[in-house]
């Protein structure tokens, strides 16, 4: 081989390399996309548990949901441990008719997620049925493979409005 030969080849492994280099950044934000897609799935599927297991008061499945270290935000402002809100939905009288949410958005950074929707309730007190919009926004751990809800705050909606 010549020296043009060896020229030539070196410019042909060059330009692989760069096309090499070049795609490599695309495939790793592919896998970002499709690790974002499956932790966005995964959290939506638990907020609709979530609500469904609030609404048979089932405290086993909400226990496996929220993190032992959970920070709950209540309507007037005040804090609630995990174990003080398992206690709650217990003692209700189940007189929930619809938990569900109206919108529901769910956003990745790495191992943490933030949902944020609006859900409506109702129920029936007193004979009358009474329907609540709160927004939300939960927060999202990502703990050794598993998604754990670590905070959450449901603001009452007073107007209508999305």
């Amino acid at each position: 081989m010549n020296r043009m030969d060896h020229r030539m080849i070196a410019r042909c492994i060059a330009a692989v390399s760069i096309l090499i280099l070049l795609c490599l950044p695309a495939a790793r934000v592919s896998a970002q996309d499709s690790s974002e897609a499956t932790a966005r799935a995964q959290v939506i599927a638990l907020e609709k548990m979530w609500n469904q297991a609030y609404k048979s008061g089932d405290v086993k499945a909400l226990a496996e949901i929220l993190d032992n270290s959970l920070v709950l935000v209540e309507d007037d402002g005040s804090l609630k441990t995990k174990s003080e809100f398992l206690a709650t939905v217990k003692a209700a009288s189940g007189n929930e008719e619809q938990v569900a949410p109206e919108s529901l958005t769910v956003r990745v950074f790495g191992n943490v997620a933030i949902a944020i929707g609006v859900i409506a309730a109702k129920e029936t007190k007193g004979g009358k049925t009474i329907v609540r919009r709160e927004r939300f926004i939960d927060t999202w751990m990502n703990r050794n493979g598993s998604w754990v809800c670590i905070a959450t705050d449901a603001t009452p909606m007073t107007r209508t409005g999305s």
